[in-house]
């Protein structure tokens, strides 16, 4: 079967047709009026067919709105589009399809799929199209309108199996980090389903997103792990490089000499200090500002001091 592509119609300003067909009417008036006076019925066969003439041509008058196309077919065959807001005339017998170029919005149903872990998750999206090729969208699928939410929830189930929700490697993208991505993939899917029906795909957004209910608690849990691990991580971090600094000061400055023992205690009970997060965990480890204080006079004094825990 040949693709049928979109053309531009042949037509006539509908106010120049409407002027003539008004003279035709006038002129079938006229002979009527003279049969009428004269008694001459043999006019009558210029009258009628002049009227008929007149009468079917009256069909062929449409008005086509902005953001808006027709289709002409005539017996069964495509003879072009207009898409040229205003009052128009073409051939009375063909039909005059309305087939409107408005962007439009698809809002799909939360659907239940599984993401590239294999993790059944809830996702819904806004695909924002319009038609581009009117003769695509009325002869080359059944519904147009049909097959942009079919496909696109196809398309939606598709990309979703390419992503993970999250990303649990480090610089790989997920449905929740990476939105850009998702909605260029998405966009991409959606456009090469809906090539065949003459639709172009404007934008493609997740409007909904979220673990399935079965495993929404588990999933939050872990959530909430890799947070903690996360936070931690950054904690100890920042300990490290808060102790080295304090032993560089420390050296630097010549305020206390420490040996490798004294300075794997000082090291430990600094990170204690700065890593725990209640201060009884301090008072059990016997560490407190005031030590180092101490130690530090002691030292000055010459007397003995005692850096263990």
């Amino acid at each position: 079967m040949d693709a049928i592509r979109e053309f531009q119609a042949k037509k006539v300003n509908g106010f120049l047709a409407l002027f003539i067909i008004v003279l035709l009417w006038a002129a079938a008036a006229w002979i009527l009026v003279d049969i009428i006076r004269n008694e001459e019925p043999v006019l009558l066969w210029v009258d009628i067919p002049l009227m008929i003439v007149a009468a079917l041509l009256l069909g062929g008058f449409y008005i086509v709105q902005p953001n808006e196309a027709r289709v002409l077919v005539f017996f069964g065959r495509y003879i072009g589009s207009v898409r040229e807001s205003g009052f128009w005339y073409s051939n009375p017998f063909t039909i005059k399809r309305h087939v409107s170029l408005r962007i439009r919005n698809f809002n799909s149903e939360r659907l239940k799929v599984n993401d590239l872990q294999g993790n059944p998750i809830e996702i819904a999206a806004v695909i924002v199209w319009r038609v581009v090729d009117s003769a695509k969208a009325l002869f080359d699928v059944e519904n147009y309108e049909g097959f942009v939410a079919i496909q696109s929830e196809t398309a939606i189930r598709a990309m979703t199996s390419h992503y993970p929700y999250d990303a649990h490697v480090e610089g790989q993208p997920s449905l929740r980090g990476n939105p850009g991505e998702v909605s260029d993939s998405l966009r991409g899917q959606v456009q090469a389903r809906l090539e065949v029906a003459g639709v172009e795909v404007q934008e493609a957004r997740i409007s909904h997103l979220a673990y399935a209910q079965e495993i929404a608690q588990a999933m939050l849990r872990r959530q909430q792990a890799e947070a903690i691990v996360a936070a931690r991580q950054k904690i100890v971090e920042g300990a490290v490089g808060m102790v080295e600094s304090a032993l560089k000061m420390l050296s630097e400055q010549k305020i206390i000499e420490l040996d490798h023992e004294r300075k794997a205690t000082m090291i430990n009970n600094l990170l204690v200090a700065l890593v725990s997060e209640h201060e009884a965990v301090l008072r059990r480890n016997g560490f407190s500002f005031a030590w180092m204080a101490t130690s530090t006079r002691r030292w000055r004094s010459g007397r003995p001091t005692n850096c263990g825990v």
